[in-house]
């Protein structure tokens, strides 16, 4: 009985005391930093009317901007996810010289800052550049184009994907692998019976994450896209702060209403994604 009491005593002990302190901080700060500045999104683009706030958003330009975003967004995830899932495999299940510098180097598009990046892969890709003279003598343009956009974002999305996966390939056991081979099934039956149900949950998670990133993306495509509302190279944040340049803050946050909740409808796509593997692996 007394040994009990002990171990219930044990359980209700924290390295931190003072909950109602620590919980004040939490609510403080979530507040200041999330609460309020999103809830004065609303405020600001509740400002105009419901019939002034669809017609905003189905102007060519407003329009051709999500379209854009969305569109370039989707194809580079959909790159980052196959390429970001053959590189942590790389990095997981091989060694190789050099292996923890390359492994290093992933974390650099989220170090490095996005106007740095931006400009850097304009200049490559330029038809003076270095990748972009070779692609345009075989008449390729980069630069100005959708093609440079989804390059941009291809970039600063790649990390979500691979720093999503590597884990599970880490944890993952090797006996489900050799026992595939044992019973007769070819590599590429073990990888897709076997190996990608694991992997999926963390696969949509990254293609989540590097989606959102991709829309909300400003920095790193603002040089190499030329933001063209005729060629339709405009993405939703330039329209966000074209409408910000002209004093215009209703119809920029009307706009950045939709973008909130797009990120929204992406973080609960993420979150369920991971409760169904938390709840799968609970079961396992």
């Amino acid at each position: 009985m007394r040994n009990t009491v002990r171990q219930k005593r044990v359980k209700k002990a924290r390295v931190i005391p003072g909950f109602r302190c620590t919980f004040g901080i939490v609510v403080l700060m979530l507040s200041l930093i999330v609460l309020i500045p999103l809830a004065s999104v609303l405020v600001y683009s509740l400002k105009i009317s419901p019939g002034e706030f669809f017609s905003l958003l189905w102007k060519s330009n407003v329009r051709n901007a999500f379209l854009t975003s969305i569109g370039c967004s989707l194809v580079a995830a959909g790159i980052n996810t196959v390429f970001g899932v053959i590189v942590a495999w790389t990095l997981v299940k091989y060694d190789f010289p050099g292996k923890r510098i390359v492994d290093g180097l992933i974390e650099l598009p989220f170090a490095l800052p996005t106007a740095v990046a931006g400009i850097t892969l304009s200049k490559l890709y330029s038809e003076t550049g270095f990748f972009g003279k070779m692609l345009a003598g075989i008449g390729i343009k980069v630069t100005y184009t959708k093609t440079g956009l989804v390059i941009a974002l291809v970039f600063v999305g790649l990390p979500f994907v691979i720093r999503a996966v590597q884990p599970v390939l880490e944890k993952l056991d090797g006996q489900y692998e050799e026992a595939a081979y044992m019973l007769g099934a070819s590599p590429s039956k073990t990888f897709r019976r076997v190996i990608l149900p694991e992997l999926t949950p963390a696969i949509l998670t990254g293609f989540g994450l590097a989606l959102a990133r991709g829309i909300g993306e400003y920095g790193s495509v603002i040089y190499i896209s030329g933001n063209s509302a005729k060629e339709k190279t405009q993405v939703v944040s330039y329209v966000i702060m074209q409408k910000l340049s002209y004093i215009d803050y209703e119809s920029a946050t009307a706009i950045a209403l939709v973008m909130l909740v797009l990120s929204f409808v992406l973080l609960l796509f993420v979150n369920i994604v991971q409760a169904r593997q938390a709840a799968r692996t609970n079961l396992l």
